[in-house]
């Protein structure tokens, strides 16, 4: 079991700052996702920790143990790249155990670790063919079953399931999860995809220019993102301007679209702040008989698309902004209606304004 630390961790390619300041941390049995668009420092972070890079300042301890001057072959690392880099002329086995062979393990080992690495990504009774004879997925549960046959203190994972269609990168990371939740390896793994770092993570570091823009568990980064930023990056979000009238223990006055408000948000706003209110799609729903009580909004539908198990609206408020939400299936929206939004103020969150 690994609990590991990285702090302000910085890596420079001549005048470009690839990493500024990184801080995280991982307590043993987690998997922490690095999450973020191409070139937000995420897969420099985690080559940092494997030790395929050297960071320019900062530290990387695993059990309070620094391991930044320690060569990456002897960190004790599983690492799964996104390509797989299997052997093609090798045996799914031979594949398996190769790391095996580097190792001071014995040799009456090799063949019930490979077994129970085969057993827990679910590769039984195919241990004899080659590379070439398998589908992606799994080819993919073979690079995963070598990082953990060594039964490594962490598990890195860089982009492993980018190579995948959509179906076999639903199946094969719950399969991650599961194994690694099953060994209790503590994991690292990189990913632009926020489905997929929402659903198999424990906590989940938002990645942006080289720096965390936040760090937290997946609901906290949903629900209570730290910026538009981190609001955006996780997933259908709305945004309206709103200027903080009062501020009381996490809890705001609020003056947005016409309307006054009390929403909670992030501690640091004060009185007198602009700010951004988030209100996610599903906090939203559809008053169709335009401005009844229950409206907290009303606007026209400038969209509506049917999407099958929901339709898409988009609808333009009067006082400037547009709200998206998702309508029941069978509900009989065009554009043009006028239509009155109810909203689920408890699900709202006021954020700071931050300029681009």
């Amino acid at each position: 079991m690994a609990k590991v630390k990285v702090k302000s961790l910085t890596k420079r390619y001549g005048a470009v700052t690839a990493l500024d300041g990184v801080t995280l941390d991982a307590e043993s049995g987690e998997l922490i996702s690095l999450l973020g668009p191409s070139g937000c420092g995420k897969s420099t972070t985690l080559r940092c920790v494997a030790g395929f890079l050297s960071p320019d300042s900062g530290d990387i301890s695993v059990n309070d143990q620094s391991i930044v001057s320690t060569p990456s072959n002897r960190r004790d690392f599983g690492v799964v790249f996104q390509n797989y880099a299997l052997f093609p002329h090798m045996t799914v086995a031979q594949n398996v155990g190769y790391g095996l062979l580097f190792r001071k393990i014995p040799k009456s080992e090799h063949g019930p670790r490979i077994e129970n690495a085969l057993r827990m990504v679910r590769l039984t009774g195919l241990a004899d063919r080659l590379p070439k004879a398998l589908s992606g997925g799994q080819q993919q549960r073979v690079a995963l079953a070598r990082a953990l046959v060594i039964e490594p203190r962490l598990l890195l994972l860089d982009e492993p399931l980018a190579n995948l269609d959509a179906r076999l990168r639903d199946e094969v990371r719950w399969l991650i999860r599961e194994v690694q939740q099953q060994s209790g390896t503590t994991a690292f793994y990189v990913t632009h995809d926020q489905a997929e770092a929402m659903a198999i993570s424990d906590k989940v570091a938002v990645m942006k220019s080289g720096k965390v823009a936040q760090f937290a568990t997946p609901r906290d980064i949903y629900q209570r993102p730290s910026e538009r930023y981190v609001a955006d990056f996780t997933g259908e979000a709305n945004f309206l301007a709103a200027r903080v009238l009062d501020a009381s223990a996490g809890r705001f006055r609020i003056e947005v679209a016409g309307q006054t408000l009390d929403v909670p948000g992030v501690a640091s706003l004060k009185a007198g702040d602009t700010a951004e209110l988030l209100l996610r799609p599903e906090s939203l729903s559809l008053d169709m008989d335009g401005a009844s009580p229950r409206s907290l909004f009303t606007g026209v539908v400038s969209k509506a698309a049917f999407l099958g198990a929901s339709q898409h609206c988009e609808i333009s408020l009067g006082t400037g902004g547009v709200l998206k939400l998702a309508a029941p299936p069978n509900t009989s929206i065009a554009a043009g209606e006028q239509v009155g939004i109810s909203v689920a103020l408890e699900h709202a969150w006021l954020m700071p304004e931050v300029k681009p």
